[in-house]
């Protein structure tokens, strides 16, 4: 099976550590790599490319010095390396012209508010990952057990 990452982004430590928690299933499939800064998630982004990995799923906070969110996910968005890459925006002071932007431009896949509710966003994560494995093309046979199944399935049946 081809590496699988999930890239957390947040300049809050404690909210990083949380992600990490609420993402420990994940851990038996998934590299779990906690960044942060967008700056520092760049580094990682290329670090995984050079390797050959895959960047399944980027969980990156909204508000953030320097760069926000928004605009780090637009950048990955127009990155040639990530065509596949599923973007999930966290975000406690997001307004509705924010969320609009974030959708505009960074191509986000889901926007949840924090604080988040694990089951919802371990939800989320299954089928975005799910829909990355299967538009990448990879094996997802190994994963079966643990994907979303419904996703799984729906995806696959299109493709026919």
């Amino acid at each position: 099976m081809d590496a699988l990452n999930i890239v957390c982004v947040d300049d809050q430590r404690e909210v990083l550590a949380a992600l990490r928690n609420d993402l420990e299933a994940f851990e038996a499939y998934f590299t779990i790599v906690d960044c942060e800064s967008a700056g520092e998630a760049v580094e990682v982004l290329d670090e995984i490319d050079a390797a050959g990995e895959h960047a399944a799923l980027i969980v990156c906070d909204h508000v953030m010095p320097r760069k926000n969110g928004v605009d780090f996910l637009a950048e990955v968005d127009e990155d040639g390396r990530f065509p596949h890459t599923k973007k999930l925006l966290l975000t406690g002071l997001a307004t509705h012209e924010d969320t609009i932007q974030a959708i505009n431009r960074a191509h986000i896949n889901c926007y949840i508010g924090k604080p988040w509710d694990r089951d919802d966003l371990t939800g989320v994560i299954k089928t975005l990952v799910t829909e990355y494995i299967v538009h990448a093309g990879l094996d997802y046979q190994p994963l079966v057990a643990f994907l979303d199944q419904q996703v799984l399935y729906r995806t696959l049946r299109n493709r026919v």
